[in-house]
């Protein structure tokens, strides 16, 4: 069992978790459902890192191990932890298309083309789950190792969208462009992202790419 699994997640989750609290600023809804949201967010945050560190240290397979009652229990808190995630995420996205009118058009641009991002990473997420599960209940938990985690290019490109994009909106605000070349500017780069999660998920599918069964 490597290191590398716990320390991206890791890092991934702190970098999302930073980046969420800083874009719902942006959304129309309320400070304490959005301090709620956010707590929940990261503790749950905090339990899926500490879950799979933890699995590392004991040197076993984190995802679809359920070879003993123990690390089925944590494969199934790691389930449970995604379903609140993708909850909490929904109704931010949600949020975010509702737009705020105090937000300039190319924030609110950047924020809905974000969230679509996000929400193609926990889609892919949810998918990658429900493959090894498959694999796991039909008794093949090898096979459930080694094919899980084939939208993992998909799933890591797309995650990161909801910060890259807002990113970008808030550089330009702070350049002496027109709002609307901004928002072009912002349109210009989803429509890229959105080219690169096609590339992403078209090197996912390419059989070439999965193990050998």
């Amino acid at each position: 069992m490597s290191w590398r699994k716990p320390t991206t997640f890791g890092v991934s989750f702190g970098l999302t978790l930073m980046t969420i609290t800083w874009v719902t600023s942006y959304l129309p809804i309320g400070a304490r459902t959005r301090i709620l949201l956010l707590g929940v967010f990261a503790a749950d945050c905090v339990v899926e890192v500490a879950a799979i560190t933890g699995q590392t240290w004991r040197h076993v397979p984190s995802h679809f191990n359920m070879e003993t009652p123990g690390n089925r229990a944590v494969s199934i808190l790691l389930a449970c932890g995604g379903g609140v995630l993708i909850a909490v995420l929904v109704t931010f996205a949600v949020a975010a298309f509702r737009g705020d009118p105090g937000t300039a058009p190319s924030m609110r641009l950047a924020l809905r083309a974000g969230f679509v991002t996000m929400l193609i990473g926990l889609a892919s997420g949810a998918a990658m789950i429900a493959r090894g599960v498959s694999l796991v209940n039909a008794g093949h938990q090898q096979l459930a190792y080694q094919l899980g985690g084939f939208l993992k290019p998909v799933h890591a490109v797309s995650l990161h969208g909801v910060l890259v994009l807002p990113g970008l909106a808030w550089l330009l605000s702070h350049r002496s462009w027109s709002e609307a070349r901004r928002n072009r500017a912002v349109a210009l780069a989803s429509a890229g992202y959105g080219i690169a999660i096609a590339v992403a998920l078209v090197v996912s599918l390419v059989p070439a790419s999965w193990p050998r069964w």
